[in-house]
């Protein structure tokens, strides 16, 4: 595991940069590109536009100055404020201090997001907390059998993220999220029907528990990935870290509970696999009830297509 995380800062470093910004005048090419390769100002743009500005200013201030000595009677007034001295509200404002949590994260489709990453994370758990007991009272596995068989998990998750992202390219987000749900869904109901009361041989009860295992595992990274990039869609641009965060902190939660309600009950799995069960249909029902709202927001998209217009 060490040597596993040494591995990863080396990726990290090697392959993890920021985008550069992205100037819409130009184009495609970077800002700092244009700051070096052309002046911001002109010099014929100095004489013509700010030279005026500047020589208006002047003369209203002379204009000032000889009407306060002609009438000296008069209060001098207070000085006029300089435009430049006072930014447009739009340069001051912070976004976060106009940003309202109320309006952003009660909205539908991130609401059915938020529960979707709650419920995904949730029954993950839950259901690696209940492999363990469960292979070891019923197919007599020890440690060697139960880490190959979390090997081969992992293996197979590894395979439904190539999977995914491929099938991301040719459909919508949210039909991957309702696809990734009905897998889920459908190992539930398997797992009810076979492993809760596991009728046969030895070789029977197996073969089920593998099956089980597998459409859990196939339908995670349809559901995890999806959800994702959805939520990074219908969220504020200039909210995404605070964003994001919410969102982990939701999965973060849905860790700590689903090994809670797992740990108790590997005895009574008809009542743990029911409530995950019952978890993946409310979720597929906010899911078709919100299923023309898990788009990206077409502002965004008229914004972007105005800018790359210019």
């Amino acid at each position: 595991m060490c040597l596993m995380w040494i591995l990863l800062q080396f990726v990290v470093l090697g392959l993890y940069w920021d985008i550069p910004p992205i100037s819409s005048g130009e184009g495609g090419i970077a800002v700092g590109e244009i700051e070096e390769e052309e002046p911001l100002v002109r010099a014929e743009e100095t004489l013509e536009t700010y030279g005026t500005v500047w020589d208006d200013q002047i003369e209203t201030t002379l204009s000032s100055e000889i009407h306060l000595f002609q009438d000296p009677s008069q209060c001098p007034p207070s000085p006029p404020s300089s435009p430049s001295s006072s930014p447009p509200p739009s340069t001051i404002s912070n976004p976060l201090t106009i940003y309202s949590a109320s309006q952003e994260f009660l909205r539908e489709e991130v609401v059915v997001l938020l529960t979707a990453q709650f419920i995904t994370l949730f029954n993950q758990t839950a259901l690696e907390t209940m492999v363990t007991p469960l292979t070891q009272r019923s197919f007599g596995f020890g440690e060697l059998a139960n880490s190959l068989m979390y090997s081969l998990c992992g293996v197979e998750v590894i395979l439904g993220f190539f999977l995914v992202r491929w099938l991301s390219r040719q459909v919508e987000d949210r039909v991957v999220l309702a696809v990734g749900l009905v897998i889920c869904s459908v190992a539930c109901v398997w797992c009810l029907i076979f492993l809760a009361n596991p009728q046969g041989g030895y070789s029977w009860e197996l073969a089920t528990f593998i099956i089980g295992v597998f459409l859990q595992l196939l339908g995670l990274p349809f559901v995890a990935v999806s959800q994702v990039s959805l939520f990074s869609k219908v969220t504020a641009e200039k909210t995404q870290g605070f964003s994001q965060g919410v969102r982990r902190s939701v999965g973060g939660l849905a860790t700590i509970l689903g090994p809670l309600w797992a740990g108790g009950l590997t005895g009574n799995l008809y009542l743990m696999l029911g409530m995950m069960l019952a978890l993946l249909l409310m979720i597929t029902v906010m899911l078709i009830l919100s299923y023309d709202r898990l788009v990206e927001p077409k502002v965004v998209q008229h914004a972007q297509s105005s800018d790359s217009g210019e």
